[in-house]
């Protein structure tokens, strides 16, 4: 079998995702898209007739972001009509699968070059969402509700801390540690050959940095926090009384009565506008058109767990791609978990055992943000920066998706 090999990858700069406050809210989502796909063309001189597909990720894919994203902004950004494009929706673990599946392909000897990435304008989401109906999974689907009851995100997250014994110390205290790295990296500049200014259609500059990070987040400052999900727990989700909260009971009920919430604002996920993305070649194809691989794609996984707990498959799907890869924790020099909320990389690295000095070096989703469909290809350019700037070989990527999935890579950096 062929091997795929990453030839380059960049990002936006994550934007907050609130119209009227972030800097990126006012743009059309596939305005960010094709920022990406131009900086990627440019950097690497890509003939864009050469380029067998792009493979896109957008999880919430209605209006504005709705459409085949990864055509129509490959279109908006110069490519030439003969570059395709699909855009796939695995919720939040949507950009690691783009690039698995444009790997994939690749290996297969089925196509030579593919970009694959994702965009997630959360402030469109927001505001184009149904104020009046609560936001289900199962899209109304009451059959599938009574097999597989799922719950909002962040009451399936504080279920789990209260089952794993989780506390709010524990969870705030990874918070803080993902803001303080991620204060480092940006000091530092450990990002800067990733991330690409966006301009607005009039050419002025939009964006060029990190506007979510909230560096000197301390302890202190987090405990002031009221948590969120209690709030949600109670709420209706039908005429019959079924709560966000009974739906988990239904499946776990020694949880009734003994839910500790213990997520809020500072120690989940932040919410943020951004695209990102990665170009993927076969061997052949570089030496076609004179490029160098950055790194290859080792092995790649995907695997479902409990749809009721939601977020617990990022550890399953490590292992099982560390078992194809022929490789073992110990290997790994670089891990990115996605910090959906902080009890998930915090189970994570409890589950794994693994070293905390490895895990998310830069910071993570709760001081960067998680722009939903974007965030796993920006979390493979993130892993291989870090791979560079270490001089490291082995990094694994994963990261929980609704459903109760997850999707799972490992890349090898290669040297210069």
């Amino acid at each position: 079998m062929a091997d795929a090999f990453i030839v380059d990858t960049c990002r936006t700069p994550r934007g907050v995702g609130k119209v009227g406050k972030g800097a990126l809210a006012h743009m059309h989502p596939q305005h960010l898209a094709a920022t990406v796909l131009s900086n990627l063309r440019d950097r690497n001189k890509l003939d864009t007739e050469t380029v067998d597909d792009i493979i896109w990720g957008t999880s919430s894919q209605r209006g504005a972001q709705g459409g085949d994203m990864g055509r129509m902004a490959a279109l908006d950004a110069g490519y030439n009509v003969k570059a395709s494009g699909v855009t796939l929706d695995r919720f939040c673990g949507s950009g690691i699968t783009t690039v698995n599946l444009a790997a994939a392909q690749i290996m297969s000897g089925m196509e030579q070059c593919v970009i694959a990435g994702g965009c997630e304008m959360m402030s469109y989401t927001a505001a184009s969402a149904d104020p009046k109906t609560p936001p289900m999974m199962d899209a109304g689907n009451l059959r599938l509700r009574e097999k597989h009851p799922q719950s909002q995100q962040g009451c399936c997250a504080d279920a789990i801390a209260t089952l794993e014994g989780i506390d709010r110390e524990a969870v705030d205290q990874l918070a803080v540690v993902s803001q303080e790295r991620a204060a480092r990296a940006l000091k530092e500049g450990r990002f800067n050959r990733s991330v690409v200014p966006v301009y607005n259609v009039d050419g002025s500059l939009a964006l060029d940095h990190e506007e979510f990070p909230r560096p000197g987040t301390t302890m202190e400052s987090l405990a002031g926090l009221k948590t969120v999900f209690n709030m949600f727990w109670n709420i209706p989700v039908d005429d019959k009384g079924t709560t966000y909260g009974s739906l988990i009971e239904s499946r776990y009920p020694q949880l009734k009565g003994k839910i500790n919430h213990v997520h809020h604002a500072g120690n989940s996920s932040g919410v943020v506008d951004g695209s990102g993305g990665v170009l993927l070649a076969s061997e052949g194809y570089m030496k076609k058109h004179n490029l160098k691989p950055r790194a290859r794609i080792v092995a790649t996984a995907n695997m479902g767990d409990c749809p009721t707990l939601m977020l617990n498959a990022p550890v399953p799907a490590a292992k099982k791609v560390l078992e194809k890869a022929g490789l073992t924790t110990s290997d790994i020099d670089v891990w990115e978990i996605n910090e959906a909320f902080s009890v998930v990389a915090e189970k994570f690295i409890r589950d794994l055992k693994l070293n905390r000095d490895k895990v998310n070096i830069n910071g993570g989703a709760m001081a960067l943000g998680h722009p939903i469909g974007a965030t796993g290809s920006i979390l493979i350019g993130t892993a291989l920066d870090e791979l560079e700037r270490s001089e490291k070989r082995y990094g694994l990527v994963t990261m929980c998706a609704a459903g109760g999935m997850a999707p799972a890579v490992i890349i090898e950096r290669l040297s210069a």
